[in-house]
């Protein structure tokens, strides 16, 4: 065995001539077989190019047909995170690192942000039948059920949120270009007023509880002051305290008159006789004075009689001997009244505070871009409509052109040609112009035919005959 020898590679052998010549062959018959096909439809171009015509002529009608539709879009703000917990905190901080780890981790602990909620709202049935109502939907979408208008309301609003910026987009589609901005405007504002009414915050349930507690109070307070102004109409106690001191100094003064009046009618009836002018006059003087501490002290009757007994009185002010009486019912009533203007003036502070609570922890709608008026269209797109029909239009004519050739160079004897021979055959037998063969429907059917076609008949004598000199 020798070592150091190369090893040479194996000859490839050269493919068989005979193999060669048949690629060569096929290729020059397929390309032949495109050419004639190329010819063919060449030879049939002028029917083609009608039936492109054609085709364009049925796209510009059904473009100009379609009715317009117009978009109108509002964008808004991704609201405030009211949660304070850890979990939310970690998953905002996750939010942050991107690669949709913050809505991963959002969704694993369960944290559902303020616009998948705004995303509810909006998408609920309260929202759609106020908006129905609103702009009478079931009128314009032509439906005489409310469930169909809300199947369509639902089909020409698109609203989606932006995973990382959080953005809400709302978009209402509709035939009208201002009702479209219009819906998708009330859109925010239903969407503002629901959760406005829904909020489930601890504000919000206590400002409804104090806005209770304050209707409460509010009557006892009427009811409070309304005791208190009858019982001071009817006794006259204005103020008790006040009452009392004015009156004691105002006995005091007539006392201390009716003593010097007294002490200076002793020293006249030592000079004068009863009869006299002066002495008169000052005895006169003494009874008016003893009759008005009578009226301001009253008498013991009316300190047993009670308050009873002072609706009776024809003087304006109670006396001294009813103050005390009067007194205790005055200081009640009086302090009810104070103790519910107190609660009243307390509770209506707590009421503003729970207020601008419940407004902070409320999610506001803010909109980022507000819905305009759309200028252009939407739908339907006319040019791309018309192209599509032009290139279908060519494709089925050239289609056409060929599989009636292919089908004329069919043998006549093909099994295949006989049977669809045979099933056109058939269904033709079964239209309008075919006369009856014992079915109803066909019967009716060609009668229906016989009476359009005699009609066209008439209609086109009539005009030749109408055109002849």
């Amino acid at each position: 065995m020798q070592t150091g020898t190369k090893l040479q590679p194996e000859a490839v052998p050269p493919p068989p001539v005979e193999v060669a010549e048949e690629s060569e062959f096929d290729l020059a018959r397929a390309r032949e077989h495109a050419i004639a096909r190329l010819r063919l439809l060449w030879s049939e171009r002028r029917w083609i190019g009608r039936a492109v015509l054609a085709s364009i002529a049925a796209g510009l009608l059904l473009a100009f047909l379609l009715p317009k539709q117009y978009q109108a879009s509002t964008q808004l703000m991704p609201p405030d995170s009211q949660s304070g917990s850890g979990m939310a905190m970690l998953a905002a901080l996750s939010a942050k690192t991107g690669n949709g780890l913050g809505a991963f981790a959002g969704d694993l602990l369960g944290v559902k942000s303020s616009g998948a909620l705004f995303i509810g709202i909006l998408r609920s049935r309260t929202v759609e039948d106020r908006l129905i109502e609103r702009f009478n939907l079931k009128k314009v979408y032509s439906d005489r059920l409310e469930e169909d208008a809300r199947k369509k309301l639902a089909e020409n609003t698109s609203i989606a949120e932006d995973r990382k910026s959080g953005i809400i987009t709302l978009t209402v589609t509709d035939r009208d270009a201002r009702r479209s901005a219009a819906i998708a405007q009330a859109y925010i504002e239903e969407l503002d007023r629901l959760v406005a009414e829904l909020s489930t915050s601890a504000a919000r349930r206590e400002r409804v509880f104090l806005e209770e507690r304050l209707k409460a109070v509010k009557l006892d307070l009427d009811q409070a002051a309304q005791e208190f102004s009858q019982f001071a109409s009817r006794s006259g106690a204005i103020d008790i305290k006040e009452q009392g001191r004015a009156m004691v100094e105002a006995a005091a003064t007539l006392q201390g008159q009716m003593i010097a009046a007294q002490s200076e009618l002793s020293g006249l009836e030592q000079i004068y006789t009863g009869n006299n002018v002066r002495v008169r006059a000052l005895r006169a003087r003494i009874g008016e004075l003893q009759q008005q501490l009578a009226k301001i002290g009253g008498s013991e009757g009316d300190s047993a009689a009670g308050t009873a007994a002072g609706a009776g009185e024809k003087s304006m002010y109670p006396s001294i001997r009813k103050l005390p009486i009067l007194g205790v019912t005055y200081a009640n009533l009086f302090r009810r009244t104070k103790i519910q203007e107190v609660v009243f003036e307390t509770l209506t502070q707590q009421y503003e505070l729970a207020k601008v609570q419940e407004a902070k922890e409320t999610p506001s709608v803010k909109i980022l871009d507000a819905a305009t008026v759309p200028e252009r269209k939407s739908f339907p797109p006319r040019l791309l409509i018309v192209f599509l029909f032009a290139f279908f239009g060519l494709a089925g004519a050239m289609a056409w052109v060929l599989a009636r050739t292919r089908w004329q160079e069919v043998a006549a004897n093909d099994p295949g040609k006989v049977f669809a021979t045979e099933v056109f055959q058939t269904m033709n037998a079964q239209m309008p112009w075919a006369p009856p063969n014992g079915s109803r429907v066909q019967a009716m059917t060609h009668r229906v035919w016989l009476r359009v076609t005699k009609r066209n008949d008439s209609a086109k004598s009539a005009e030749e005959t109408s055109n002849r000199p």
